[in-house]
């Protein structure tokens, strides 16, 4: 913390304002002034207005003799009366105490009173950061210098404590992660009548003539504002029964208030408490004897010896409780401590610790005066909050970036819709980079197609072999075998022929394993990567993604690849009738069960999508009549420059130090494969910027690629706890506390709604463009989608649906996710073309 802070403590009839600086230079230090204002009794009891207004004043006083009225410095505020907190900067007085009654405050904010009351005056401007309790400031005074303090009591003119409570026990705040501090108000314990059976005839008597009867009567037990009272009543009544005094009273002693608590204090020292008795007895208008003042004495001894005890159990309840929230054998903790009873009586203190003490002998408890009051506290309360909200501030400001408007949306749509018309064109298709690619599938399943076929399905680090029956007539319906296989990454970055080596023996292997090494079956072809086709059997690589980089292939037919490498082992010979795009493979599979699916979609370690374009726009293939699924390599998309005002610095980072820079920029911002290296290049600049993990970074988190997209599903999934966000980081070697999980949460959600919302902008230009071509004012579509991101995020799917109907009001989309996979579809591409070439042959 760092900077220049006002407070203000408002607690009974005296009130400081102070100015606190705080400097960090590698040694923290806290300079403070201060001022001591009282409160007129007739104010105490006025208008709430006046009250304010009054404050106002004095803090207008403080300031003009500090020569600091042109700063809107923050304001931390030490309210100490029971309220009820919304936020940090609100708090709603619930009940007056301490002899305060003023009009019109009870069930209003606080913060937003004294607030109204400084801008009337309009010579000065400050900023309430906070709003705390005088236990709260204690507290945070204490644990300035001792950062064990996790408790704050006041034994003063009232009574009450906090303490730093497990998030996942208090029900009145969302998160279960953490800790807060709670105000007890524990002066109130006992109003529900469970201390009945220890009240006194004097408590009662304390309490009818209080100004607010039945409330806070643990605090009337306890508390300095009445322990002279106590002492006073005990006084009368053994004087009524002739045990004190010669049975004689007076004006004095029969006055409310006129033995104050000090008295208590000054009678009961070591050395000369006798003749302060004697003192203050005689000032009463009595002729106290020797035994007179012994036995005043002793009844001080014993009211303020039972207002020890009692604070000391009820603090070691809240002890016992923070112990057993930790699961601790051995708690070790300290209090701070304020307020004029602990402080000037003699022997308080000593005998609150002694009872602490023996309540809970498995404790070592320590016990720290707050030197500096309250006041300080307040004023540490509002540095932190200041800090935490200019780092908030700072790392929106970063995020904002990353957050995309309806506006933005629309036009990403729009260009991608433009580089689409491009991909299209005969004459523009050289140099579009959405482009466009004819897959030479023009037909459905029809219902006819039947038989056996293998489906090969690369597109990742695993691949799948798949033997697939397909039936007609009434048992239609298809039947899969598959097993699914790996390809090391040296083998993916190593040459194109130890690639295709590998995939026929993973194909020799499977059947092998399905008892069909002989048979000569039909295979289709799922192979994800950019292609140029030119015949449904032939497809050209024009480029490796995802990771691949196998010499040898890029410019080649995969196809001649895959049965150059059957024929290299000479087990067995296969039909390869097919090689499409997996969001082929996806639109087929998916359209098998739905006739309406014309769009197939990818999203999952890579994006893409294909869908049924009509021939006549097909500008690169022969044929005006009917349609053909064009392979749109989305992924591309911005390639040109054209997504650069939505690109941030981080998709730039993540995009230079991929494999291929510059190429599939669009992929990039909305795929598995980049949303967890987006995410750890946020993290990091947080990090070295000071915004989060305390400013210190691990070194796994200067390791690329070690955030997975998966931990995005996770940390993102609404039933996971905090605490479950903190472990995953702990396994990236990340000591977090609760707020940097929440952030880390906050910056999870961003980048993946960006992705949904920029796939959705996507995916909204492409049904459009479909009931353009069709000439109909409303569409009925469905988009068969795949991909790990698409079908395991959360909330992926809900935001790119949300984003799609928005930007495309005149279609109803549906999306089928398959749950087959591309392999399957594959298969069914291969039986329709299997139908088709049977038909032309007969």
């Amino acid at each position: 913390e760092d900077g220049d802070f006002l407070a203000l403590d408002l607690g009974g009839t005296n009130f400081r304002v102070l100015r606190v600086k705080v400097s960090d230079n590698g040694l923290q230090k806290v300079e403070m002034e201060n001022q001591i204002y009282a409160i007129p009794e007739e104010l105490m009891r006025g208008s709430g207005v006046q009250l304010f207004d009054h404050i106002a004043e004095c803090l207008a006083n403080f300031m003009d003799k500090l020569k600091i009225k042109d700063k809107k410095l923050p304001l931390g505020f030490t309210f100490s009366f029971p309220c009820h907190q919304t936020k940090l900067d609100e708090s709603i007085l619930v009940t007056w105490t301490k002899g305060f009654k003023c009009s019109s405050v009870e069930g209003k904010d606080v913060v937003s009173m004294l607030r109204k009351s400084i801008k009337k005056r309009g010579d000065f401007d400050i900023d309430i950061v906070a709003v705390v309790n005088d236990t709260v400031g204690t507290m945070m005074t204490c644990g300035y210098d001792d950062h064990n303090c996790e408790v704050g009591l006041i034994v003063g003119t009232g009574t009450n404590a906090c303490y730093m409570e497990e998030m996942r026990h208090i029900d009145l705040v969302e998160g279960d992660e953490g800790r807060m501090c709670i105000n007890m108000e524990w002066g109130a314990f006992g109003d529900d009548g469970v201390l009945n059976d220890i009240r006194t005839e004097f408590d009662r008597e304390i309490d009818m003539g209080s100004l607010n009867p039945g409330k806070q009567l643990f605090e009337k037990m306890i508390s300095g504002m009445y322990m002279g009272e106590l002492v006073r009543l005990i006084l009368v009544k053994m004087a009524k029964e002739g045990l004190l005094f010669g049975g004689r009273l007076t004006p004095d002693l029969l006055t409310t208030g006129h033995f104050e608590t000090r008295y208590v204090s000054a009678i009961e020292k070591e050395k000369e408490g006798l003749q302060k008795a004697h003192e203050i007895l005689t000032r009463l208008g009595l002729e106290p004897s020797h035994e007179d003042c012994v036995a005043t004495h002793r009844i001080c001894q014993i009211v303020s010896t039972r207002s020890a005890n009692l604070c000391g159990a009820t603090l070691a309840a809240v002890l016992r409780r923070i112990k057993e929230n930790k699961g601790v054998e051995r708690l070790r903790s300290t209090v701070g401590v304020d307020g004029s009873v602990y402080k000037k009586h003699p022997h308080f203190a000593r005998r609150l610790h002694k009872t602490v003490r023996k309540l809970l002998p498995d404790c070592e408890i320590r016990f720290v005066r707050s030197e500096d009051g309250s006041g300080k506290g307040a004023a540490m309360v509002t540095a932190v909050a200041y800090r935490l909200a200019a780092q908030h501030k700072a790392r929106q400001k970063i995020l904002e970036a990353l957050k995309l408007s309806q506006e933005q949306l629309l036009e990403v749509k729009q260009r991608m819709r433009t580089e689409m018309e491009r991909g299209l064109g005969k004459e523009t298709h050289a140099e579009a980079t959405v482009k466009m690619l004819p897959t030479y599938v023009c037909s459905t399943p029809d219902g006819t197609e039947k038989g056996d076929f293998l489906a090969l399905d690369l597109g990742g680090t695993n691949f799948r072999v798949l033997l697939v029956r397909v039936r007609n007539g009434m048992r239609r319906g298809v039947e899969m075998h598959n097993k699914i296989y790996s390809i090391p990454v040296e083998i993916m970055q190593g040459t194109g022929e130890e690639l295709f080596d590998h995939i026929v023996h993973c194909i020799s292997d499977f059947l092998e394993y399905m008892g069909m090494k002989g048979v000569s079956l039909p295979l289709g072809f799922t192979f994800s990567f950019p292609c140029q086709q030119t015949s449904l059997d032939e497809g050209i690589l024009l480029k490796w993604t995802k990771g691949f980089k196998a010499t040898g292939c890029e410019g080649e037919d995969v196809v001649s690849l895959l049965k150059e490498a059957i024929h290299r082992r000479e087990e067995f010979d296969l039909d390869v009738v097919a090689v499409v795009n997996d969001t082929v493979g996806t639109m087929m599979t998916c359209g098998y069960e739905d006739p309406y699916c014309e769009v197939g979609l990818i999203v999952g370690t890579g994006s893409n999508a294909c869908y049924m374009e009509e021939m006549r726009n097909v500008e690169l293939v022969d044929g005006e009549e009917g349609r053909m699924c064009v392979n749109m390599e989305w992924g591309a998309f911005g390639d040109n420059g054209c997504l650069d005002d939505v690109r941030t610095e981080f998709d730039v980072a993540v995009d230079e130090l991929s494999l291929n820079p510059g190429k599939q920029r669009f992929e990039k911002m909305i795929s598995g494969m980049y949303l967890g290296e987006i995410v750890r290049n946020i993290l990091m600049d947080f990090t070295k910027r000071g915004l989060l993990f305390r400013g210190r970074i691990s070194e796994r988190l200067k390791t690329r690629g070690i955030f997975e997209t998966k931990f995005l599903s996770q940390i993102e999934s609404d039933c996971l706890a905090l605490l479950q966000v903190r472990s995953i980081l702990q396994h990236l070697g990340l000591e977090s506390t609760c707020d940097d999980s929440i952030i880390v949460k906050e910056v999870c959600t961003v980048v993946a709604r960006r992705a949904a919302q920029l796939c959705g902008a996507g995916m909204a230009a492409v049904v459009d463009k479909i009931r353009e071509n069709r000439g109909l004012d409303f569409l009925k579509v469905t988009v068969g989608v795949d991909g790990t991101l698409y079908k395991l995020h959360p909330h992926f799917s809900a935001v790119m649906h949300e984003t799609v109907k928005q930007l495309s009001p005149k279609c109803e989309v549906t999306f089928l996710p398959s749950e087959d996979g591309s392999g399957k579809g594959a298969a069914l591409i291969t039986a329709v073309a299997c139908r088709i070439r049977e038909a032309g042959q007969r």
